[in-house]
Order: structure tokens, then sequence, then C-alpha cells
């Protein structure tokens, strides 16, 4: 929420000797008095508005929040000329109110902002983690629509053949926070393979590779069980980038082949419970916890050391009580 600003009076106040010129007259108007400029002229609401230039937000997160399409997404609406603000082509870092100006995608006016839903779903394989598909397959929209009205959107990314837990949310500002790797969301997975890896193609796991033009290797990589009969093996995996294929990626360049993945966590966010096809909303704790985890809000020690370090205010006598006077 963005609340609008106080009164600004303009001017400074009185200083040492009040802040009067040598000569000026007492009772006379003084240059130094605080003047208080109209409504318009300050940044204040005024009657029937909502705040002016102050409320005037980036058009991608406005596009994002009103659950439109992701913050991505709103990326390149913008770059391809696809978002009008009072009828004019938008650029990217155009700002605009929502309450004053006009917001159009496609010619279409851009609706309210929806309250934020956050969904845990656990995705099944053969179905496509995007909002629609071309080809008219199962999306993870399809499973949730008949309960969920907002327009919710997947956060990040799991392969056709993968399944396990995957966000959904209209929340962009949050969203952008748990796919990006700045932030360090930690994604884990648990990863089916057949046999097991030796230690040298264990190295080479946990050396990483080469993704898109980007070097990733795990947070972590554990076994964690094999098959009675030794011919398979799970994994568990950590990983902070969540690019396209990734961890299929690390498994191929140590020589094995996925034959199953699952993502088991995404933060702090875990549901042992859930099944193929399952989903619910997220509990208050768990939307804190994630926000927490994305650095959108301190951790309780983040919180209680900030509240140690708060300077204690004291007397201009306290300050100098105690300190030796100085001695010629």
């Amino acid at each position: 929420h963005i609340h609008p600003p106080g009164s600004t009076l303009l001017g400074r106040g009185p200083g040492r000797g009040h802040g009067y010129p040598r000569g000026t007259r007492m009772g006379a108007a003084a240059p130094c008095d605080r003047v208080r400029l109209p409504a318009e002229r300050r940044n204040v609401p005024l009657p029937g508005s909502t705040g002016g230039m102050m409320t005037k937000e980036r058009l991608q997160k406005l596009l994002a929040r009103s659950g439109l399409c992701s913050r991505r997404d709103a990326d390149r609406l913008v770059s391809e000329g696809r978002v009008t603000v009072n009828g004019q082509t938008a650029a990217l870092g155009d700002k605009a109110d929502p309450a004053t100006d006009h917001i159009k995608v496609d010619g279409k006016r851009l609706k309210a902002a929806e309250p934020n839903r956050y969904v845990l779903l656990y995705k099944p394989r053969a179905v496509m983690t995007t909002c629609d598909d071309p080809e008219e397959r199962t999306t993870v929209i399809d499973l949730v629509r008949p309960i969920v009205k907002e327009r919710v959107f997947p956060v990040g990314r799991l392969d056709y053949q993968s399944e396990g837990l995957l966000l959904l949310t209209n929340d962009g500002d949050l969203a952008a926070r748990v796919t990006h790797p700045r932030y360090g969301v930690v994604r884990e997975y648990m990863v089916k393979i057949r046999g097991d890896l030796d230690e040298n193609q264990i190295h080479q796991l946990r050396a990483g590779t080469t993704v898109d033009g980007h070097h990733v290797k795990p947070l972590s990589a554990a076994r964690v069980r094999k098959s009675p009969g030794g011919t398979s093996t799970w994994w568990c995996v950590e990983v902070t980038e969540g690019r396209t294929h990734e961890v299929r990626q690390l498994f191929f360049r140590a020589g094995h082949l996925v034959q199953r993945l699952r993502r088991s966590a995404i933060g702090p966010l875990r549901d042992s419970s859930l099944r193929a096809g399952d989903f619910r909303m997220l509990t208050e704790e768990e939307v804190k916890s994630l926000r927490r985890a994305a650095g959108q809000e301190p951790k309780p020690s983040q919180a209680k050391r900030a509240q140690k370090r708060k300077p204690v205010k004291r007397s201009a006598s306290a300050k100098h009580r105690g300190r030796p006077k100085n001695r010629r």
C-alpha cells in the first residue's frame, strides 16, 4: 500500500537568534516565517484525488500486481509496445498512477489490482507449467482454475515430465524475488537415476555445468537411498538458479540420465501430504517465511539485532556528563 504523504511546510524554522535579520522590527512579518503553499503545489492529495505523482509506480509492477502476467512477461509487453498510458505508447521504466491514468494492454483497460493469492500445487507429470499452451495441453492453471478465481501465474519452471511443488500467485514482487538467483531462494529436488554415481561422477556433478551460457552448480548433492536391487538411486539436490533443465543437465554431465525428477521444497515451503494434482492456499505464516527467505522481510534474528543497534537518545547534559574537563 502506498500511503499519501503528509503536509509539507517550506521555509526554514527559527534558528539561533530566531532567524530574524538585524534591524527587523518585532511584530513585522519575518522572512523566515513558514509559508503554507496551496495543496496543488504541495505533495499532498487534492480532494477526490489519490495523491498525484507520489502514487506513480513502474508499469511492470502495476501489470504484475493486476494479475495480468508475471513481472518478466510485463517487461516483454512493454518492450513490444503493447502497453499505452493515456493514449501514448509506454516504454520500459515509465511510471503511471492507476487511479488517474488510463493504462491499456492490447487496447484493453487494465483491471484493478486483485487481492494477492498464494497457491501451492503439486504439479503432475505431463502438465505444462504455463498459463496457456498453443498445443492445448493441460496446464497448471487448468488444475486450479475451478477454485482460484484470481489470475495467478506459475513462479519458476518445472519441466513437462517433472513433478512436484509449484507456487502460483499474482504477487509479482514476491514472484520476482523467488525466481531471481540474486536472492538465493533454494529449490530442493529428489532425483532418480539408473544405477549410481562413482566418486569421479560425484565430483563432476558437484562441479556443475553450463546452461544457457551460464555456469551452474548445485548448492548440495547427496545420495538418499538405493533401490532394493541396486538398479536405481535417489539423490537430493539443492539449487538456487532454477534455469531450464538445470538439474537434468547436471546429471547428464555426470554421465546419467534422470529417470524421475520431483521438486520437494521451494525455500521454506514443504508439504509431503500433497499428491499429484492437489493444491492448497498458503497460510499467512508460510507467506511470511517465504518473504523472509526472499529478503522481502527481515529475519527474526536480524530484527532483534537491529533493535539492539537502535541508538538511545540522550539529553545534551547527559552527553557531557562524565566527560573529563579540559585542563590547562
